[in-house]
């Protein structure tokens, strides 16, 4: 029997990019807890992962999904001291297809491509574990997966997804979602549907069904002051906008507007599972 596990402290952490701090709460009607968050200090990695397939199999996709991740960003920069990679195939990618008006270099381009990577990896680990499983194309367990990497210290960040996790910015009193959602109800919206609108929770791709994704990837250049938000849909699908912006500017403890957030979230009657990682930065 699977014994969900929190993967990482609910304590401040000190990154270069500034201080971090995540909570995750099993909420107001699930029997378990499926999200998970991942903070690493060493890797400069943020990230939050919700899980679905049901009990046990939402809990072992999302741990996994984020530890896969770290580890084959781990061991890509263990490989330039002659350490081996992960087995693994990776699909054709060009950081300059993603955004053709960055201005891209050596360093940047092959941050985005192991970022690439590394995403592909933790979705083609979950899916061999779906077909051992003998589940079909499609089924079995899956989860979200949305997060920040900053490579190198004083350099910039860059900002993965796949599903709808969301990605906030505060920044001079403006909230700001990065992220966009991946969802059957999103797309909906963009195309002008006004009526039988699908539900919010259904996802045009997650980590483990499929044999392929692919993850929205950006790069980001933070400010002194940004504060970032990375939650699960327990906290956006329950709070407005407007709540959640009114509670990261009253924020002075990083600790207690996590609580706050999660409370509020409980308090809209969210029927989720609700995680929320927050980074303050200080450069």
């Amino acid at each position: 029997m699977y014994v969900w596990k929190q993967l990482s402290p609910s304590v401040q952490q000190q990154l270069d990019l500034g201080i971090a701090f995540g909570m995750t709460d099993v909420g107001n009607v699930r029997p378990s807890n499926e999200d998970n968050f991942y903070i690493d200090r060493e890797l400069g990695l943020l990230a939050v992962a919700d899980g679905m397939g049901g009990h046990e199999a939402g809990e072992v996709a999302s741990s996994d999904a984020l530890i896969s991740l770290a580890h084959f960003i781990r061991a890509s920069a263990a490989r330039e001291h002659g350490e081996p990679m992960p087995d693994f195939v990776p699909s054709n990618y060009d950081p300059a297809l993603t955004d053709p008006f960055v201005d891209w270099n050596q360093t940047t381009s092959a941050a985005m491509t192991t970022l690439h990577h590394a995403v592909e990896f933790a979705n083609q680990r979950m899916y061999q574990i779906n077909r051992g499983n003998r589940r079909a194309e499609g089924g079995g367990m899956g989860t979200t997966l949305t997060g920040i990497w900053q490579p190198v210290p004083d350099g910039p960040q860059f900002v993965f997804h796949v599903g709808d996790t969301r990605l906030y910015r505060f920044r001079h009193g403006h909230l700001t979602q990065l992220t966009r959602d991946q969802t059957m109800y999103q797309r909906a919206i963009e195309a002008g549907v006004v009526h039988n609108l699908p539900g919010r929770n259904l996802l045009l791709q997650a980590l483990g069904p499929s044999s392929g994704v692919r993850p929205e990837l950006q790069m980001q250049t933070t400010e002194p002051g940004d504060l970032y938000l990375l939650c699960s849909d327990g906290l956006h699908g329950a709070c407005p906008d407007e709540q959640i912006a009114a509670l990261l500017a009253a924020s002075t403890d990083l600790e207690t507007t996590c609580a706050e957030l999660i409370d509020a979230a409980k308090r809209n009657r969210s029927r989720d599972n609700i995680t929320v990682v927050l980074l303050q930065c200080t450069q």
